[in-house]
């Protein structure tokens, strides 16, 4: 099932995506089922993504990145998901933490933390969600409050990807409790190395993604550099995080794709393959509706992206079409899916079969990156502005 390339990728980026390819299927894939076992990837990982060029491809050469543009982590996303090794976010920390940093952090804060980020010396989590505020970040509880130079932290973080391996956390805290609401709020960088007051609570076990390290964390009296706050100044944080989730939420829309797309093409082979009543499964013509169903959402799926990806290259990418792409594709994702896990009939149930691993995995994209409930009400709003 051939793809037309689209028209953001050129030349370097195809060397440069079946070279990813090659990596995640001959270095990573092999080992996913370990670390599914063991609940989280080995820490050296971290290391050896960055000896190959997969941290930070998007940041500036300057600060120890690969000087490319968004299409990178695009491609590093897409092939990450295409070859089902969910073990560690790349999403969270080279495409989102790194850039928290590149476009709100100080100069010293940039050349403290990216060059490290980009060798895979340091791990980056974002710890937004708590156990009382998911979607709902104006709930925020944490509290950072300025003592001399440094502010202290209090409160707990829950569902926090690369929580057990973070060596940088980027916190949301509020920072002036007399403010209630987004206005109130506050990143505040935590280095995690010999923090007194900083615990990592236990791994959560989920239905999806069970490798990838998703912790709780406490924060008791935590001590951090006035000089770690983003931005400058305090009560920016809402605003920061309203500019850079519309990245966020499109690389979970691009992760989807791939995972439909793999879905779609593993169960061809399948059903090209598997014989029932003495024909292969792919001659009954429900096999060859339901795959054409799903082949062709599949494919209005990858057009979407690819014109949001562009969109994002040229800067004009908003909040209400990211919003769009992040709850049309992941739902469609789950869908897709689901009817190619139907065809593999009772293999379909069977965790040493992809499309089981793709069936859990899938599921959280409906959640994450901010809930698609929240998602439909942000395209709602805009329906409500002038036009």
């Amino acid at each position: 099932m051939s793809q037309e390339t689209p028209l953001w990728m050129d030349q370097d980026l195809t060397i440069f995506r079946d070279s990813a390819r090659k990596i995640f299927e001959q270095e990573f894939a092999p080992r996913e089922m370990d670390w599914i076992r063991q609940g989280h990837s080995d820490r050296s990982v971290w290391n050896e993504l960055g000896a190959h060029g997969l941290l930070c491809a998007s940041i500036p050469v300057e600060y120890g990145g690969a000087g490319g543009s968004f299409a990178y982590d695009a491609v590093i996303c897409a092939e990450q998901a295409r070859a089902q090794v969910g073990s560690f976010s790349l999403n969270v920390h080279s495409a989102i933490v790194a850039h928290y940093i590149l476009n709100h952090g100080t100069e010293a804060q940039k050349l403290r933390w990216l060059p490290r980020m980009a060798s895979g010396e340091m791990v980056a989590a974002i710890a937004m969600s708590e156990p009382g505020a998911g979607s709902d970040l104006q709930a925020i509880r944490t509290s950072a409050r300025r003592d001399g130079d440094s502010y202290v932290i209090n409160g707990a973080k829950t569902f926090i990807t690369n929580g057990l391996h973070a060596d940088l956390v980027c916190v949301v805290a509020r920072t002036n409790p007399a403010i209630p609401g987004a206005k109130g709020l506050s990143l505040l960088m935590v280095e995690t190395a010999d923090c007194a007051g900083f615990r990592r609570g236990r791994l959560l076990e989920k239905i999806g993604q069970r490798g990838q390290d998703t912790a709780e964390l406490f924060f008791d009296e935590v001590r951090t550099p006035a000089a770690y706050l983003l931005g400058g100044e305090e009560g920016r944080g809402f605003v920061q995080l309203m500019k850079e989730l519309p990245r966020e939420r499109l690389l979970i829309a691009i992760g989807a794709t791939a995972m439909m797309e793999r879905a779609v093409a593993d169960t061809y082979d399948y059903a090209d393959q598997r014989k029932v009543f003495g024909q292969r499964l792919m001659d009954l013509q429900n096999t060859r509706f339901k795959l054409a169903e799903c082949h062709t959402k599949a494919a209005v799926a990858r057009r979407f992206v690819d014109d949001c990806i562009q969109r994002a290259l040229a800067g004009t990418l908003d909040v209400p079409t990211a919003s769009m792409a992040k709850w049309w594709v992941t739902e469609t994702n789950c869908q897709v899916i689901d009817e190619c896990l139907q065809l593999h009939g009772g293999y379909g149930y069977m965790m040493e079969y992809p499309i089981a691993r793709l069936y859990t995995d899938a599921r959280v994209g409906r959640i994450y990156g901010g809930a698609n409930e929240i998602m439909k009400e942000l395209v709602a709003r805009s329906l409500e502005q002038p036009r």
